[in-house]
C-alpha cells in the first residue's frame, strides 16, 4: 500500500473530475490516497518520502490553472530537494492552441519534480481534449501501468 497524494490544477472542473476517478481507482487498489484541490507547499512536502501525481489542466498561454499556480510557485521559490519522491502527472489540454502551449500547465510540473530530483513512475501522460474527448480513457489505462511499478 503506498501513500499517495493527488495534486490537481483545474479551471472548469474537468481535471477535477479525472483526479476524483483516479483517487478512486488507487483507494480501490489498497492505496492511501488524498486530493488536494488547493494545495500549500506542506500538502506537498508531506509526500516527499511517497509518491504523488500532479493532473493538471491547461490555461491562457500554456499556463498552470490558478489554484495549482501557488504550490507550483512556493516549489520553485523553496526548491525542497525530494529525492525520494515518486511522481506522475496528466497533463490535460489541447492541441488546437499550438505546440509552445499544449499541455503547458502539466509539462511545466514536470520539469520542476525533475529538477526537485522527485522520480517519475512513468512518462507524463498528455491527454489531448482533440483526440479524447473523456480523458479517462487515455488516464485509466496509464494508471494502470504506473499502479504496476507502484506494487
Amino acid at each position: 500500500m503506498a501513500k499517495i497524494g493527488v495534486f490537481v490544477g483545474s479551471v472548469f472542473g474537468g481535471a477535477e473530475d479525472v483526479a476524483e476517478e483516479v483517487a478512486a481507482k488507487l483507494n480501490e487498489s489498497g492505496h492511501l490516497t488524498q486530493v488536494y484541490l488547493d494545495p500549500e507547499l506542506s500538502d506537498f512536502v508531506a509526500y516527499q518520502q511517497d509518491m504523488v501525481l500532479v493532473i493538471s489542466s491547461t490555461t491562457g498561454q500554456g499556463e498552470i490553472p490558478d489554484n495549482l499556480l501557488p504550490l507550483f510557485m512556493a516549489l520553485s521559490d523553496q526548491f525542497p530537494l525530494m529525492p525520494a519522491m515518486h511522481y506522475g502527472v496528466v497533463a490535460l489540454g489541447d492541441s488546437s492552441y499550438g505546440e509552445d502551449r499544449y499541455c503547458g500547465g502539466g509539462r511545466q510540473f514536470d520539469e520542476l519534480l525533475q529538477q526537485l530530483q522527485a522520480k517519475p513512475l512513468a512518462p507524463r501522460l498528455d491527454v489531448d481534449a482533440c483526440v479524447n474527448f473523456d480523458a479517462l480513457e487515455v488516464v485509466i489505462p496509464w494508471l494502470g501501468g504506473l499502479l504496476k511499478k507502484v506494487a
